[in-house]
């Protein structure tokens, strides 16, 4: 079916764009010698894990179910982080996963020769208490963080116990920032470096944006191989599918108080909540910012949550309803974070080729029901 014959609202996923990504993260592989692993956290449409098995080296995974949809889906390494690990989780975590890394001494001590035992790799996270974030809830290293080792923790020479060492302090940064916080690691635990398997850089590497100087951080991963003799992981999410995807909404009514609404069936809160948690305003294709065109609109949805607004956007022409609008960037932290708030049903996911979509899933009230 074509682009405007899809229902909405409805996910599309760009596959060209993708394997675009892909492209570019599989050369930085081939120069530097590291090796780059999918953050499921931020795209997990498994539909397309054996294409993004071909061009990278494995997943990463935040707990137990995205570690199984890897183990299950994807062809590669499959790698796991979690601030803490269940007990009754943990035999399942050791016999799917390569590299469990853990958040503190406290779950080394419990289940790390449990993971030696089935054969993972172990790592510990470790926090440089270096805020490139600005603070907010994206920021690991803001006060009270209970995100990784410090290096004032006095336990912090049992680090010689683990073979890898993982930090992850970026946010949809270049390269630059990432060599700051490289030489934060340094400072802070510079000496437990030597001899390590492995250094995982983390995520929030915007690499595939056209801005990124990506001969850094080829050099950077350069001079932390040779310097160390380890392995280097890069595990960012968002550049795999950024700009890979869409969101496409129908205006439902026009309503009007001091300034014309136009409720959408689309929602922030349930369809793409990082509008409301980052906030951002996302881009809409063939829309301006407030005023700039000659009719203006604010974004809102059929929820009965206020606030929830998309943003305010004008047109060159008046909407109405059954309008169809396409907001950009949309397959990233929105698959995997939406929900049935109000009943809102969720939106259909389809793939586009070319000219061509398929719609690969749909949603209905039995998906609502069965999560109450």
């Amino acid at each position: 079916m074509r682009f405007d014959e899809l229902p909405t609202p409805c996910y599309v996923i760009d596959e060209d764009r993708l394997i675009q990504n892909l492209e570019i993260l599989k050369s930085i592989e081939t120069a530097s010698g590291c090796r780059i692993l999918h953050a499921q956290k931020a795209f997990s449409c498994f539909y397309f894990y054996p294409l993004i098995s071909q061009y990278l080296s494995g997943t990463t995974a935040s707990g137990l179910y995205e570690a199984r949809l890897a183990h299950e889906e994807f062809q590669g390494e499959n790698h796991i982080f979690s601030p803490a690990y269940k007990a009754e989780e943990f035999p399942e975590i050791c016999s799917i996963c390569n590299h469990i890394v853990f958040n503190s001494f406290s779950q080394l001590d419990r289940f790390g020769s449990q993971a030696r035992s089935a054969g993972a790799s172990i790592g510990m996270r470790v926090n440089p208490m270096c805020s490139l974030q600005g603070g907010g809830i994206y920021d690991p290293c803001s006060r009270y963080s209970r995100l990784g080792v410090t290096p004032t923790d006095h336990q912090k020479e049992r680090l010689s116990e683990v073979d890898g060492i993982h930090f992850h302090i970026l946010c949809e940064q270049g390269s630059e920032l990432l060599a700051v916080a490289i030489r934060s690691v340094e400072r802070g635990f510079g000496s437990y470096l030597k001899n390590k398997k492995w250094i995982n850089l983390g995520g929030g590497h915007h690499i595939t944006k056209p801005y990124y100087d990506r001969s850094l951080l080829i050099d950077e991963i350069k001079r932390l191989q040779d310097k160390y003799g380890a392995m280097i992981y890069l595990e960012p999410g968002e550049a795999i599918a950024l700009d890979a995807g869409y969101l496409i909404s129908s205006v439902v009514d026009i309503t009007r108080n001091e300034k014309d609404i136009a409720i959408l069936d689309t929602s922030a809160e349930c369809h793409m909540p990082d509008v409301i948690e980052m906030p951002y305003r996302p881009q809409i294709a063939g829309a301006g910012e407030e005023g700039v065109k000659p009719h203006t609109y604010r974004f809102s949805s059929c929820t009965c949550l206020a606030g929830d607004v998309i943003g305010d956007y004008s047109f060159d022409a008046p909407l109405a309803p059954g309008d169809r609008l396409v907001f950009l960037d949309m397959a990233i932290y929105t698959m995997v974070k939406n929900n049935t708030f109000n009943g809102m049903p969720l939106p259909a996911i389809a793939v586009k080729k070319g000219d061509n979509c398929e719609i690969i899933k749909t949603f209905g009230y039995g998906d609502f029901k069965s999560r109450l």
